[in-house]
């Protein structure tokens, strides 16, 4: 109470007060906390259109979102390629006719499995929707994989259908007596096709009808069926085909919705078709928005900048390597000259971040962390520069994840007395593990349940939990953002891809003049991610060949997963149970300087591996050498 003489407090002069001072102390003490309000206010806004889905009948899925989009804007251009626009209209036509094309052709039942084997082409973008009207699950195969790979990700997934582009006719016919063998109907989209055992298909198409097809035939899908397979590598030594079923597939569109992208922005599509990045981010995204795809057969860091303009770009999708390549051109005067006001995507490095936005402009990066398989994800919604992501309660409530930390040397969490694991602690390094629940499934690996089983992490912070293990270690700050620290075991990441070691040592060591291989990735100066190095030992009766080795890889291989390093040892070493040791590899790198056996690098001019010297060593690790 106020002492004699004293004027009364008025208590609402007190609120005010309060009121004034509040967004102050909001943004002195918790700098972040709007953002996190807005975040959740997207989350609720996410869940909401979510549920709202769920609940329509008939059941509806991404194809009824594109089918939404083409009626309410039938002219509005969908994809352009190479000069030539399509609309939505025409995207729903032609996926029409390939449709009834393949509904009339003996060797498809409406429903089978169907693998795609096509680069980044509007057809490929046609033929996914065609099979979603016909309710087939497509496997998304990778254009780079020959041979043995090619064969092992088609029989996976058990397709009866595969539907190639016209310039993958000589990759098939290596294929082709396995896959005769198998009754496997092959159509190749071009109009006539001279091998026997493929049949040219698009003549097909052409004559086919337009008219929308009956709903009826894809009536039997439910959210548990399989929509996509999409491909990654991991320790198995070959791909595996992570299963995206229809209810991933319709998660990704609402979560898609909140990641800023509006109607009329313009979308810059390079990165491949077959991979999460560029199929959900940009394709599927892409039908969520209503926006308009500006699709390229490859990234080319020379031609990025002049298509932006060109075509009005706004919205740009990366992996970090694309914008070092970006980052790495000569500069120009108009670099900030272009539209773009939005890069979405993952893995770049903080100085590449910050060098990116200091010469092209003020561009929104929203960098997100997610994974084909998995359970888990998450958004920088502040912009943090370097965060994968931000971490808070809500987040974890709906998700419930945790860091548990791991030993390097044995390749596995360390645990407690009691068989639990033991949490990393805030601001050290642990390994991301997401628990499996209703809300967060893991659906695993098609015709692959020991790999899938090896995803699972049981009795993790407390009897009979089931946790998803993300394979990458991880680390939060004092502020509650996530960074990506590196990627465990066996899989090493370069150019956008995952390197599976086990997959390359199979392939080395069935070449002529290699015993034993023991694959790793090395860090190079100015790179993202990890480069191939292998060490080998020789066969004793035919000696080194750098020519014919470099032949064998490059049939084998593609170039992201080719050793540009080739150390030659007497022998492999081993541990005690018999597991190549890696760790002393990786540290000791490429460099002849420390280094007392025979060093070799892949030269791609002379198709051949060259002795690597101290000049090689020096020029690539002052970046004059580009790798």
């Amino acid at each position: 109470s106020a002492e004699p003489g004293e004027p009364l407090e008025k208590p609402g002069s007190s609120i005010l007060a309060a009121l004034l001072l509040a967004p102050f102390a909001l943004k002195t003490f918790c700098p972040y906390a709007w953002m996190d309000l807005l975040y959740f206010g997207d989350l609720v806004r996410i869940l909401v259109r979510f549920v709202s889905r769920r609940r329509r009948r008939p059941l509806f899925f991404a194809l009824d979102r594109f089918l939404e989009q083409s009626s309410a804007h039938p002219d509005r251009p969908f994809v352009v390629f190479e000069g030539e626009s399509y609309t939505y209209a025409y995207a729903d036509k032609r996926s029409n006719r390939i449709a009834h094309a393949l509904r009339s052709h003996r060797g498809y039942e409406a429903g089978d499995t169907v693998a795609l084997f096509m680069g980044n082409e509007p057809a490929f973008m046609f033929t996914w929707l065609a099979l979603a009207k016909l309710g087939s699950p497509v496997a998304l195969l990778n254009h780079n994989i020959r041979s043995k790979s090619l064969l092992h990700c088609f029989n996976c997934c058990k397709a009866r259908v595969l539907i190639a582009a016209p310039e993958l006719k000589e990759a098939v016919e290596d294929v082709l007596p396995s896959l005769m063998e198998q009754g496997v109907t092959i159509l190749l989209m071009s109009k006539q096709c001279d091998t026997p055992g493929i049949e040219g298909f698009s003549d097909k198409v052409d004559q086919a009808s337009d008219a929308p097809l009956p709903r009826s035939l894809r009536s039997q899908i439910t959210f548990k069926s399989p929509a996509v397979y999409i491909y990654t590598s991991g320790t198995t030594g070959l791909p595996k085909a992570a299963l995206v079923n229809q209810n991933r597939l319709l998660t990704a569109l609402v979560v898609l919705s909140s990641n800023g992208v509006k109607t009329n922005d313009v979308i810059y599509l390079n990165l491949p078709l077959y991979h999460t990045a560029g199929f959900i981010i940009g394709f599927i995204g892409s039908i969520e928005t209503g926006s308009t795809i500006i699709l390229k057969r490859k990234f080319s860091a020379s031609q990025f900048w002049d298509d932006c303009r060109k075509y009005n770009v706004t919205v740009i999708q990366y992996i970090g390597e694309v914008m070092r390549y970006l980052c790495s051109t000569p500069k120009k005067d108009n670099d900030k000259d272009h539209k773009v006001r939005l890069a979405i995507g993952n893995g770049v490095r903080a100085e590449i971040w910050r060098e990116f936005t200091r010469r092209f402009g003020n561009i929104q990066i929203r960098e997100f962390y997610a994974s084909t398989e998995g359970n888990v994800g998450f958004v920088n919604y502040a912009g943090k520069t370097g965060a994968i992501g931000r971490v808070n309660f809500f987040h974890k409530m709906l998700f419930p994840y945790a860091l548990v930390q791991y030993d390097t040397e044995r390749d596995e969490p360390i645990r407690d007395a009691n068989g639990l694991c033991l949490e990393a602690p805030r601001g050290e390094t642990g390994l991301l593990v997401s628990k499996i629940t209703d809300i967060a499934p893991f659906v695993g690996y098609a015709q692959n349940e020991e790999q899938t089983e090896k995803k699972r992490l049981r009795n993790v912070l407390k009897k009979g939990d089931l946790y998803f293990n993300t394979g990458d270690l991880m680390r939060i700050d004092e502020d509650n953002f996530i960074y990506f620290q590196d990627r465990v075991g066996d899989t090493f990441r370069w150019k956008g891809e995952n390197v599976a070691t086990t997959e390359v040592s199979d392939i080395l060591t069935i070449s002529d003049c290699l015993k034993e291989a023991n694959v790793y990735g090395v860090q190079v100066p100015g790179h993202e991610g990890r480069i191939g190095m292998a060490a080998v030992t020789v066969n004793k009766d035919t000696p080194f060949d750098g020519s014919k080795l470099y032949d064998h890889v490059a049939s084998y291989l593609p170039s992201y997963a080719r050793p540009r390093f080739i150390r030659i040892q007497n022998a492999v070493e081993v541990t005690g149970t018999f597991k190549q040791m890696k760790m002393k590899l990786v540290e000791e790198g490429f460099d002849p300087g420390l280094i007392q056996d025979p060093l070799y690098i892949l030269d791609d001019r002379e198709r051949s591996y060259k002795p690597l010297t101290a000049e090689v060593h020096s020029a690539i690790v002052s970046g004059s050498m580009k790798l």
